[in-house]
């Protein structure tokens, strides 16, 4: 996914294609565009990012690259937590790995605030002290993989524990999963189909938003009506 998605609104549609060096032509009427600054195609954010350039994160990534992350594909993915220094933690059959690189394009999700040294310093000194338990010892990993926990588990529990030393109570699977999981892996899932769309057919065709609707950032397309395309916010408001 090395290309840039670009949308533009023509015939009552919003459109998705890449950037491409001519005139860029609609695809039901056949005209050539012509833009205002008002009305110009805007390039759509990419959700993948590079885990080693996100400090402090919860990362989810998959081992057959960010196109198998979609809802439809039944892959296994793998999650992960950075540390200031763009150090990946993840839980493996192997135990606690500490990756300098493989990560460099996953979902990202920031979960210290960009100017609290005091928490990052916690969040190294906890990360590093925690990876080292027992409980994530090689030999754990059969027995955390039954209950259905190993990498989630791990760093899930870990963000618990930083939680914790707040005094917040802590957040149940279900619950970080709804909350924070979900809503980006859905806009991501969105984003892939439309990339794959445009790579396959040179464009992508959606229904226009009613002018009602004050969002410029919500495109309306089946199976995804109503869904922004937006990214969520990359950080997470779990401390």
């Amino acid at each position: 996914m090395e290309n840039t998605l670009i949308r533009y609104t023509h015939c009552g549609r919003n459109m998705y294609s890449f950037p491409c060096p001519g005139q860029l032509q609609c695809p039901v009427c056949q005209q050539s565009l012509r833009f205002g600054l008002l009305d110009a195609p805007v390039a759509l954010p990419c959700p993948f990012r590079s885990g080693h350039t996100v400090p402090c994160a919860f990362l989810i990534a998959s081992a057959h690259g960010p196109s198998h992350l979609g809802e439809w594909h039944d892959t296994e993915i793998h999650v992960g937590l950075s540390d200031s220094a763009g150090l990946v933690y993840n839980y493996t059959l192997s135990g606690v790995r500490r990756d300098e690189r493989g990560w460099e394009r996953c979902v990202c999700m920031q979960l210290c605030p960009e100017r609290t040294p005091e928490r990052r310093e916690s969040w190294d000194r906890e990360l590093e002290r925690f990876s080292s338990l027992p409980r994530w010892a090689p030999e754990r990993f059969a027995e955390e993989r039954e209950f259905g926990s190993c990498c989630y588990g791990f760093a899930l529990t870990f963000i618990n524990h930083m939680r914790s030393l707040d005094g917040r109570v802590s957040l149940s699977r279900d619950e970080f999963t709804a909350s924070h999981v979900l809503p980006r892996m859905k806009t991501v899932s969105l984003y892939i189909s439309i990339y794959q769309a445009v790579s396959r057919h040179g464009f992508h065709i959606a229904e226009a938003w009613p002018r009602s609707c004050t969002d410029p950032d919500i495109s309306v397309t089946e199976p995804y009506r109503a869904l922004k395309m937006k990214m969520p916010k990359q950080r997470c408001s779990v401390f």
